[in-house]
Order: structure tokens, then C-alpha cells, then sequence
């Protein structure tokens, strides 16, 4: 994998890039759909690829292990095969689903011990064998096994963890040097920063993970609950820690606002379940703002969803599909929201390059953040 910084903002830390993988290159900064049981729920891979014009999707190491299975997915030839993607694609570890169990898991320096939401049956995760998973599921970017703490969490708990996720790491890059990818197109390892929301935490962690000199580097423990003028300070803290030749990924980001001023702190690479959550539910982001699609103003409203993305079909015909329960309804949400998110992305890394991006940033935000 290769990085390449095209161009730095002048007026803050936002940067474009071109990251370089055996399965195409990305734009940075770039969102990433989340498909976490092999599809992005709502989207089609086609339309992913046409429509949204997604450069790279997330799938769920956790998920993907449990149903289909790695027999199903090895059998395949890997997941790019299984679900016909032919684009890049980033897995996460699993250890934030195992996290979230909550008392249906047990922690040690061994692994996590978890029980199947499925069957109820119990699994290991260790840092070993969800790097030996992922090798399998065949993703082109890989993360290493980690406790994503919650929030809020004390300080003895959050400094013993790091230090765990720390040691973790280091096994899994042990296991990730000794093995090789199964499919024939390279794989990359990136490890994640915890910390929680303590400073010097956090500051120990991405001096920690920039010294392991991996391809890239990944912000995990943020967006779970915290404020989000703290998530802005720790992202700002540790991207001015990490290595400026690597991209940096934070973890479970989040609205277009956080978006943009996490991309105006030096991040390059995001996702998050919220375009296609709050789709199904009606919530719809646009290129004029935000609309919940279920009040009844837009119950006569023949206007298009969106010139930009949707101009096809009108807010009435949404609203009534929302309504109604039907499946055609969160597939033209989900994609009017994908879309726009790509869009958006688009739209900083073009302004970042044209040199304009702060004063960019400062007239879009408050058009794509008002209700409608």
C-alpha cells in the first residue's frame, strides 16, 4: 500500500491524499460504507459503485466470523468474490461488537471470550486469530484486535486497557508478519490509538502506535458517547503524533459536521453506520439540509428528494414509501445518504486542493446541518 499527500491545507491541518492498494486507489478523505454482514444494508453493490461511487466499504470481522462463516467465505475465495465487490475494502477486528456484549463476554491477556448472539455458543477472539480471520475474509486493510473502552471510563481502567491493547498489538503484528494473504492481493495492518478521553493517555498510545512504522493508523475510542468538543481535541492531539506519511482513520464517524472538522484536524478516513441507520428510520440528508422525511409537510411535496442525488423520485413518494414499510423506501434513502456523504468528502478533498477549504467548510455547514 501506498500513501501519497497531494495537497495540505494552508489555513488548518486538512490534507488530500491518494492511498494506492492491489484493488484500486482511494481519494482521501473518503468515507467508507459500512457493510457489516458482507452488504451495505439498504445498497447494492452495483449501485454502491455507480450511484454512491464508493471507493472502499467496511465490512464486520465479528459478524462475517459468526454468519456465513469463514468455510463459506475461504470457500468463496474470499469476501471480494462472495458479495462481488471488486473495490477495496477495510474489515474492523470485531473487538468493538465483542466490547459492546457487555456480560456475555469475559476479557483476559489471553483474548475475549464471547457468547454467539446467533446460537448462544461460545467463541475466543485473541489477537491471533482475528488476524488469521481476517486473513481469510481477504480485506485489503486489516485492524488490529483492541478494547475499545467505553465512556465514560475511569482512569486506572482506561490506562490497564491501552497498555493490554498495546501488548495485543504487538502479537498481532507478530501473527500478521508470519503469515501470508490467502487471495493473492497484498493486506495492511493498521493499529488503533485508545486512551479514552485522558490526554496524556492518549498521547502515550499514538507515540506508541506512529513507533510501529505499519502502512497506516487508525483513531479507535471516540464517538461513543463523549462530547464532541472533546472527540475534536483528542483527534487534534493524536493526528499531531501520528506519522504525516500515513493515513489516519478514525473509527465510528459520524455526522457531516464531525466529518468536516475531523478532516479540518488531519484525519483521512472515516465511517459510520449513520447514513444507513437513520435512513431506514427517515432521516435524510440532502445537499439543502436535513429532512425527516415522515412529517407531514412533505406529504404533498412533488419536488425530488435531491437534484444532486435523487432527482427521480419525489419527498412525497419517499414519505409514503417510509410509511408504508416498504423495502424500495430505505434503499432510496440509504442511497440519497451514502451519496451524499461521498459527495461530501469529494467536496473537502477538491476544496482542499483548490486552497479554499476553511472558508468552504465555514458557508456548507450551515446549509447541510439545517432542518428543513
Amino acid at each position: 500500500m501506498k500513501f501519497t499527500l497531494t495537497k495540505t491545507d494552508t489555513q488548518s491541518k486538512a490534507r488530500a491524499g491518494i492511498i494506492e492498494t492491489g484493488r484500486g486507489t482511494i481519494e482521501t478523505p473518503i468515507f467508507m460504507p459500512v457493510g457489516t454482514q458482507g452488504t451495505v444494508k439498504g445498497v447494492d453493490q452495483k449501485s454502491l459503485d455507480e450511484n454512491v461511487k464508493a471507493q472502499i466499504i467496511l465490512s464486520n470481522t465479528y459478524h462475517v466470523f459468526l454468519r456465513p462463516g469463514l468455510e463459506v467465505i475461504n470457500n468463496a475465495g474470499g469476501i471480494h468474490k462472495f458479495i462481488n465487490w471488486k473495490k477495496p475494502m477495510l474489515t474492523d477486528s470485531g473487538g468493538y461488537q465483542v466490547f459492546s456484549l457487555g456480560d456475555l463476554r469475559k476479557i483476559s491477556e489471553d483474548g475475549v471470550w464471547f457468547q454467539s448472539y446467533i446460537d448462544g455458543s461460545k467463541q475466543f477472539f485473541s489477537p491471533e486469530n482475528t488476524i488469521d480471520t481476517q486473513r481469510t475474509i481477504g480485506a485489503d486493510i486489516i485492524m488490529a484486535f483492541d478494547e475499545c473502552t467505553p465512556y465514560p471510563c475511569e482512569f486506572d481502567y482506561a490506562e490497564k486497557s491501552m497498555h493490554m491493547t498495546h501488548r495485543w498489538l504487538k502479537r498481532c503484528i507478530e501473527q500478521f508478519n508470519k503469515t501470508e494473504p490467502l487471495y493473492g492481493v497484498e493486506q495492511n495492518l493498521f493499529p488503533i490509538v485508545q486512551g479514552s478521553t485522558y490526554r496524556d493517555l492518549r498521547k502515550q498510545s499514538a507515540e506508541f502506535i506512529a513507533e510501529q512504522n505499519m502502512n497506516g493508523n487508525a483513531i479507535g475510542g471516540l464517538s461513543v458517547g463523549e462530547p464532541a468538543d472533546v472527540m475534536y481535541e483528542l483527534t487534534e492531539l493524536v493526528c499531531d503524533i501520528l506519522p504525516s506519511s500515513k493515513p489516519r482513520y478514525l473509527m465510528g464517524v459520524g455526522t457531516p459536521e464531525n466529518i468536516l472538522e475531523c478532516i479540518s484536524l488531519g484525519v483521512d478516513m472515516f465511517d459510520c453506520v449513520m447514513p444507513t441507520r437513520n435512513a431506514r428510520h427517515g432521516y435524510i440528508f440532502t445537499s439543502n439540509g436535513i429532512i425527516n422525511i415522515k412529517n407531514g409537510k412533505w406529504k404533498n411535496d412533488f419536488s425530488p428528494l435531491d437534484e444532486l442525488f435523487t432527482p427521480d423520485y419525489s419527498k412525497a413518494y419517499l414519505r409514503h414509501l417510509i410509511y408504508a414499510h416498504e423495502i424500495l423506501g430505505a434503499q432510496i434513502a440509504s442511497q440519497q445518504n451514502l451519496s451524499f456523504y461521498l459527495w461530501l468528502v469529494g467536496e473537502a478533498r477538491k476544496h482542499i486542493i483548490e486552497g479554499d477549504f476553511i472558508s468552504w467548510k465555514k458557508a456548507i455547514l450551515p446549509i447541510i446541518s439545517n432542518k428543513i
